[in-house]
């Protein structure tokens, strides 16, 4: 079975997947470079590094480039700078929102090679893809080290694969339409020759995999909501902030192109507030419904919309992710299989006991997915600056994970009991 029909050129052979894919991620990677370098160029050339010749200028978007992959960078300040630590400090906070750069040319590149692609060897085009990022990676962490900023070669070479390794399976799996297509492998027929029970057992775990999906999709809206109307409210403060420090036409889009880009690590903090865990901004500091300490911030002008004074009903956002398990719950109930409730129906006939017993171990389940990607989605948010106390920026992954498993456990309980009196039968 083919993909596609790859197109032929009378007289002309096709090209070599392995190169096909050599030639789309090496596109990719190209053009995530500009992305970067042609801002840090329109600064340099007004002059905003004006101690930086073009050499130094080509490093330092080597390193932007790898930051936005997720790749940690070593610093190394000069004694007596502010700011500068005993041992060399690591900048880790990469911004989200970038990150989703090269994630969907990888996307674009994942589809051409799928529709190039015959049906089990797909796997030629992913090589010469993902070989060709990891020499890219390997290369822009050495010649991007310098005396101030050490890169790991490993992880130059690896980490940037994570997001165009998934940018390439989901673009190459959005294009073939099934698995099965992708990569020769019938996942359906494989399903069907196993026992009853193993497909109960697969169908209730994959319903309570999805709920939970949803539990934290909920959850990480309603924190991107509270984002939004926080800067909203706070517009003339930033534009104040702005205003304070005239950085120019071009230094002033920069800095916004950064804040945008970290708008989706603030979610991810958004959503340690909403838990109830909190957030950090540096060492020492703590920003949660419960409590709130904060020291000495930089001058960045999206930071004026952190939530200060009195905050009376802060513990009102608690609700919030109790209310995405209640969606949870309530979507278990309409698109999920329940088959662990028919199955504890069956061996203990008292219906009293197993309904609260299915619908309790059902909300921790959930909840426990639900938390789990929480701690992940919080993970990947956070970070270090790498300069004084700003080494520590973000929700903690644990505590946030512990807290969104225990709301959303409880919301999808109430969700899963309260669903049926929501449904409503047409009548005829």
């Amino acid at each position: 079975m083919k993909l596609f029909t790859r197109p032929k050129t009378p007289g002309v052979l096709p090209m070599p997947l392995w190169l096909q894919g050599v030639v789309e991620l090496g596109q990719a990677a190209v053009l995530s470079a500009l992305l970067v370098f042609v801002p840090l160029t329109g600064v340099w050339f007004a002059d905003g590094f004006a101690d930086r010749d073009f050499t130094s200028l080509a490093r330092l978007g080597g390193q932007g480039w790898l930051l936005i992959h997720g790749v940690p960078l070593t610093l190394t300040l000069p004694a007596g700078t502010a700011g500068a630590a005993a041992a060399p400090a690591v900048l880790s906070l990469f911004p989200l929102g970038l990150t989703l750069i090269p994630f969907f040319l990888s996307w674009r590149a994942g589809r051409r090679l799928a529709q190039a692609s015959y049906t089990d060897q797909l796997w030629q085009a992913l090589l010469g893809a993902l070989g060709t990022y990891a020499l890219l990676g390997t290369a822009a962490a050495y010649f991007s080290s310098d005396g101030g900023v050490s890169i790991s070669l490993t992880a130059g070479a690896l980490i940037p694969l994570i997001a165009a390794g998934l940018g390439l399976i989901v673009g190459a799996r959005r294009e073939a339409g099934s698995w099965i297509r992708l990569i020769g492998v019938d996942l359906t027929d494989w399903i069907s020759r196993t026992s009853q029970h193993s497909r109960w057992a697969g169908s209730y775990v994959w319903s309570v995999i999805r709920a939970g999906v949803v539990g934290i999709t909920a959850a990480l809206g309603f924190s991107a909501l509270l984002v939004t109307a926080a800067l909203a409210m706070s517009w003339a403060e930033i534009v104040t902030v702005y205003q304070h420090l005239d950085a120019g036409i071009i230094g002033g889009a920069v800095l916004t192109v950064v804040e945008v880009g970290l708008m989706p690590n603030f979610v991810g903090w958004a959503l340690g507030w909403t838990s109830g865990a909190g957030f950090s901004l540096g060492t020492g500091s703590i920003i949660s419904p419960l409590e709130t300490t904060v020291g000495p911030l930089p001058a960045l002008p999206v930071l004026a919309a952190l939530p200060t004074g009195g905050m009376e009903y802060a513990y009102a956002v608690l609700a919030l992710p109790v209310f995405a398990g209640i969606l949870a719950g309530w979507w278990f109930l309409r698109e999920g299989e329940n088959h662990f409730d028919e199955w504890l129906s069956l061996k203990i006939r008292a219906r009293w006991f197993t309904a609260p017993v299915s619908t309790l171990l059902l909300g921790i389940f959930v909840g426990l997915v639900s938390g789990i990607l929480a701690a992940a989605a919080v993970l990947v948010s956070s970070g270090s600056a790498g300069i004084g106390r700003f080494v520590d920026l973000g929700a903690d992954p644990l505590w946030t994970g512990i807290w969104i498993a225990a709301e959303v456990a409880v919301g999808t309980v109430v969700g899963y009991a309260v669903g049926p009196w929501l449904e409503r039968e047409e009548r005829p």
